[in-house]
C-alpha cells in the first residue's frame, strides 16, 4: 500500500453482481477504495520533514568540518552539531589537531547543559577508544544525547562501535550514509585505511587546449596570480609535495607555502630514480619542510653513490626504494625511460610516507610524465586542475595530455568556480 492512504469499506447503490455468487444481482455492492489517511500522512510527512532536517544538519556539520582542513590530519576532519530538546543548535565543533579536541567535545562544551535531551548530527562515527584524547562516546553518553546521527560509519577497527556502544546506552542512533557532501568529506579518510597510503590530489594548470606549458617565447605563466595564491594556500594544508625530476631541472621550483597561513609545513618529495637533481636546486636552499629524494637502489654504481653523498651533504634525505617483489618484468621494463618510476615503485613511495612520515595527504606538483604514471597506476584519488582563458596561443601538447587521463579515470567534480580569469575544478574519485 502506498504510504500515507488507507482503505475506505462502504455500500455503493450501483446494479451489480456479488463477489461471492456472480449469479445473483445486489443492490449494495462492498465497494473498496484507496483514500489518503489523514493520520498517516501526517506521520509521514513528520517523518520526511525529520530525514530531510537531518540531511540538513549533517551538511551543516560537513560545513563546519571543512574549516579543519589542513588542520586535522592524519585524523580524520570531523563536524558536530548539537540541538537541545526543542531543536535550536546549541553547540557546534570541529576536530582540530592531532592531540586536540574532537568535534564532538567542542560540540559538548559549546552546548553545556543544553545539550541532554537534544540530538547530535556528526559527520563520522564517534570513538570508542582510548589514543590522545578519550572515547567521543563517554562524552555523548555523560552529556545526556538522547539521540545521535552519524553520516558515515568508521573505518579503523580499533575506534570503531561507537554506534553499538550508544545504542546500549539507551540513545537512538541513526545512520545516513546517503549524503553526498558528508562521503565526500571523508572519502581520504576511508581511502586511507583501506589502502594503507596517502590521499593524493593531482594539481596541474593547463592552457586552453589543454597543455601544461607554453610554446617557447610565451612567458611560462599559466596562472594568474588568484590562482597561485590558492595553490599556495592547498601547499600549507598538506603534508607532502610530489614533483618529479623533470620539473626540478625545467623549473628549479622551490615548493614552499609562500604569503599564506600555513597549517602544516610540507614535506617535499623528488621522484628521481637516478638522482640528477643538481645540489645547488632552490629547493635545497629554500626554507621549508624536509627534501626527500625517492630514486633507485644502485649501491654498486660508483657514480650513483658519489651523487648521494652529495645531495645528502646539500640536506637532502636520500631514499632508495625497491620495486615489489611481485611486479615481474612488466615494472621493470616500464622504466626504460629516465627519470620514471613503476607503478610499483611509486605505490611502495607512498606507502613509506604514510608508515615512516606520517604522511596524510599529498600534492603532486610536476610534469606530465610523473602525471601519467599515477594515474596508470591508479594512484590518484582527487585531483585540481586550473584552466587559463583562451588567449590564442597554442599550448604545448603531451599525449596523452592530463586531461585526457582525468576524463578516463571517471572522476566527479565536487566544486568548479573562477580564481580571477582561470577555472578551477577539484574533482575526486566516486566512491
Amino acid at each position: 500500500m502506498r504510504p500515507g492512504y488507507g482503505i475506505e469499506l462502504r455500500l455503493g447503490s450501483a446494479r451489480t453482481r456479488d463477489f461471492r455468487d456472480p449469479a445473483i444481482p445486489t443492490r449494495h455492492p462492498l465497494r473498496c477504495s484507496l483514500i489518503p489517511d489523514r493520520r498517516s500522512t501526517r506521520s509521514t510527512l513528520m517523518s520526511n520533514q525529520t530525514h530531510d532536517h537531518d540531511r540538513l544538519m549533517l551538511e551543516r556539520a560537513t560545513r563546519r568540518a571543512l574549516r579543519g582542513h589542513g588542520e586535522a590530519e592524519p585524523n580524520p576532519s570531523v563536524g558536530c552539531v548539537i540541538a537541545d530538546a526543542d531543536g535550536r543548535v546549541v553547540g557546534e565543533g570541529r576536530t582540530r589537531h592531532p592531540g586536540g579536541p574532537h568535534a564532538e567535545i567542542e560540540a559538548i562544551r559549546g552546548a553545556g547543559a543544553a545539550a541532554r535531551g537534544g540530538t547530535a548530527w556528526v559527520t563520522l562515527e564517534p570513538c570508542n577508544h582510548h589514543g590522545k584524547t578519550p572515547p567521543c562516546v563517554d562524552a555523548i553518553i555523560a552529556a545526556g544525547i538522547a539521540r545521535v546521527v552519524v553520516g558515515s560509519p568508521e573505518s579503523n577497527d580499533f575506534a570503531s562501535g561507537g554506534m553499538a556502544r550508544l545504542r546500549e546506552a539507551g540513545i537512538e542512533v541513526v545512520l545516513r550514509p546517503d549524503v553526498d557532501s558528508v562521503r565526500r568529506l571523508h572519502a581520504s579518510f576511508h581511502g586511507r585505511v583501506s589502502t594503507g597510503r596517502p590521499w593524493v590530489i593531482a594539481k596541474w594548470a593547463e592552457t586552453h587546449d589543454g597543455a601544461l606549458s607554453t610554446p617557447p617565447g610565451v612567458s611560462p605563466w599559466i596562472s594568474g596570480p588568484r590562482s597561485i595564491r590558492m595553490v599556495h594556500r592547498e601547499r600549507g594544508r598538506t603534508d607532502a609535495i610530489l614533483t618529479g625530476i623533470g620539473t626540478i631541472l625545467a623549473d628549479d621550483p622551490r615548493l614552499d607555502a609562500r604569503e599564506v597561513r600555513r597549517r602544516r609545513t610540507p614535506m617535499r618529495v623528488i621522484v628521481d630514480p637516478d638522482l640528477d637533481t643538481p645540489p645547488t636546486a632552490l629547493i635545497l636552499k629554500t626554507a621549508g619542510g624536509p627534501v626527500l629524494i625517492a630514486c633507485r637502489n644502485d649501491p654498486d654504481d660508483d657514480l650513483h653513490r658519489m651523487r648521494s653523498e652529495q645531495l645528502a651533504a646539500a640536506g637532502a634525505t636520500i631514499l632508495p626504494i625497491e620495486v615489489p617483489p611481485d611486479s615481474g618484468m612488466r615494472e621493470s621494463a616500464s622504466e626504460n625511460l629516465r627519470g620514471r618510476f613503476s607503478a610499483g615503485r611509486l605505490g611502495s613511495l607512498l606507502r613509506h610516507l604514510a608508515e615512516d612520515h606520517d604522511v596524510a595527504t599529498v600534492l603532486t606538483e610536476c610534469g606530465a610524465g610523473l602525471l601519467q604514471g599515477l594515474f596508470e597506476a591508479d594512484l590518484i584519488d582527487a585531483t585540481l586542475v586550473f584552466t587559463a582563458p583562451d588567449t590564442g596561443v597554442k599550448g604545448a601538447p603531451t599525449s596523452p595530455s592530463p586531461r585526457d587521463l582525468l576524463h578516463l579515470a571517471s572522476f566527479e567534480t565536487i566544486w568548479s568556480g573562477r580564481r580571477g580569469d582561470d577555472h578551477v575544478v577539484w574533482s575526486q574519485r566516486r566512491t
